[in-house]
């Protein structure tokens, strides 16, 4: 047996649930792992509220980092005793678990248990969001919402080291200067200031080829109109809400803009696509020109409390679970 945090039903924080579960060997292919560290991520509360449907009971999370314990039939380049992280693998708030062993990704030495779990599906999303969604070129000028999340953090750093200018939004005070201290270039608060105006005027008026927003429903009205013509809206979360269904025609007249609501599982469906994502962020961390801090830590059985203040918006950079 093993503790694990479930939901039987959807709803808010208080249907998460500490209970035992079981753990069987690992199968052909498999492997048995033991965490020592558990990511945080807005899609977890996604879908434990039932934004994103999931089959009940479940157990709740996406991302992991620990050690392996067994491997089963079929298992060549894993052995007991590995560092492994990986993300997109449903069920990550546990003790144990038997997993994939192809959706594992072997740390490499200089980074931490805490910082895999701190940065994986984060950094991931940065890096398929800057060099696949849109291709960022040095001297572009971009918008990203919601800067001093844990996305945004790294991504404001990322950014920088690419010679790509970044105006970033953020909550409060802050929240702002946390943004700035990360490589953002320009900051606005968009609970009190009008960003479309403020992004108009950094850009004398053109506005910027691509927004990154992961905040949804309150900030998709104006991002469209701090867009070029051609420009794209890449809207890849729902911190706020979804995004209501629109009249396409809107596209046309603000300037024949493209949208897409991408998602780093099919980003990184292939085993090839994941390694080779995963050894850039790693390198890039390596290198010292993006920095991954743990800013919130956790007991597992204190997972509930965590999703209240994610969804509270009273954590900034990332948050873990410890075991």
């Amino acid at each position: 047996m093993t503790k694990a945090v479930r939901f039987h039903k959807t709803g808010g924080p208080e249907v998460l649930q500490y209970e035992d579960v079981e753990v069987g060997a690992p199968g052909q292919g498999q492997v048995r792992i033991r965490h020592t560290a558990i990511g945080v991520n807005f899609v977890d509360t996604y879908q434990r509220s039932g934004l994103y449907p999931m089959q009940l009971p479940q157990t709740a999370g996406n991302e992991g980092t620990g050690l392996v314990e067994a491997v089963g039939a079929g298992v060549t380049d894993l052995k007991a005793g590995d560092r492994i992280t990986y993300t997109g693998l449903l069920g990550s708030y546990c003790e144990q678990r038997v997993v994939p062993a192809d959706r594992m990704v072997k740390l490499p030495q200089g980074i931490t248990d805490e910082q895999a779990a701190s940065m994986l599906l984060k950094g991931l999303t940065v890096h398929y969001l800057i060099f696949s969604t849109y291709s960022v070129k040095k001297g572009d000028t971009v918008l990203w919402h919601a800067a001093a999340g844990g996305v945004g953090l790294i991504a404001c750093q990322w950014l920088k080291a690419l010679g790509v200018t970044t105006i970033a939004t953020a909550g409060s005070a802050e929240k702002m200067a946390l943004a700035k201290a990360h490589g953002a270039d320009h900051v606005i608060n968009y609970t009190t200031e009008n960003f479309v105006e403020k992004v108009k005027a950094i850009t004398g008026g053109k506005g910027v080829p691509v927004v990154y927003d992961g905040v949804g429903k309150a900030t998709w009205e104006g991002s469209l109109d701090c867009l070029q013509p051609r420009g794209l809206m890449v809207t890849f979360g729902n911190a706020s809400g979804p995004v209501a269904p629109m009249n396409l025609g809107v596209l046309s007249a603000k300037g024949s803009l493209y949208v897409t609501r991408p998602t780093l599982g099919t980003y990184i469906a292939s085993r090839r696509d994941l390694v080779e994502r995963s050894k850039a962020l790693f390198d890039i961390v390596q290198s010292g020109k993006v920095k991954i801090e743990t800013t919130a830590r956790y007991k597992l059985t204190d997972a509930a409390q965590a999703h209240r203040d994610l969804e509270g918006r009273k954590t900034t950079g990332s948050v873990i679970l410890l075991p």
